[in-house]
């Protein structure tokens, strides 16, 4: 098993739970276009990807449409959804113990960056964090495959092969592939099995405390 000194992670499936505030304000965005969702677990789908690429693909959305359900969205998330959300268990103590085994940990999410930040500073886990890199506001970065490019760059990494993305949905897999770095993927969050290994996850941890056992 490799070594690797740099730690990359998504946030939502994967850091913190975001299901309750996600799937809030989707509803709250779809409501604007006279679309009422009841069923939840259909809104799962949301959490991972790009918001523009997940109004587009479930709800038929034009491109200018899903800008408006963003923004919509966003009414609801900003004071609200930010914190419908919880830090899984056991997750403070295994960023504290990567730390001591002296590994860089980096924050690479599609979520819009200030978003990221609050929820990190909120939930008392910025400090474990070197660098958080996200989304842009206006969405011209925030495919996966682009914000684990502007992390490497914004810390001056130049060998992938010193990376570990650590994701729960296939983006992040891919985005990593696309970048030379290799990937693990959580079981705990909201992407299957089934999902993780057909994108090419490197390695697979079905538990919080799992990843410890692969990142020595």
């Amino acid at each position: 098993m490799k070594e690797y000194k740099y730690i990359f992670f998504d946030l939502d499936g994967t850091v913190t739970d975001p299901g309750l505030g996600i799937t809030n304000s989707v509803m709250y965005a779809l409501k604007g276009f006279g679309i009422e969702e009841t069923d939840r677990t259909k809104l799962y789908r949301f959490i991972g990807p790009p918001l523009a690429d997940s109004f587009q693909e479930f709800y038929g959305f034009t491109g200018e449409e899903a800008k408006r359900g963003i923004d919509l969205y966003r009414e609801y998330y900003r004071d609200r959804g930010i914190f419908e959300n919880r830090v899984y268990n056991g997750m403070e103590e295994m960023l504290g113990t990567l730390k001591q085994r002296g590994k860089t940990l980096v924050l690479a999410t599609s979520k819009p960056e200030p978003f990221a930040r609050e929820i990190l500073e909120h939930f008392h886990l910025a400090s474990y964090f070197t660098y958080v890199a996200g989304a842009t506001m206006d969405e011209t970065r925030v495919k996966k495959e682009e914000v684990i490019a502007y992390a490497m760059e914004s810390c001056g990494i130049t060998d992938p092969g010193q990376v570990l993305m650590v994701g729960d949905r296939r983006h992040d897999i891919e985005g990593a592939r696309a970048n030379g770095v290799d990937s693990l993927g959580v079981l705990y969050g909201y992407g299957s099995r089934e999902e993780l290994e057909q994108a090419g996850a490197c390695y697979l941890a079905e538990k919080v405390e799992d990843i410890l056992k692969i990142v020595k």
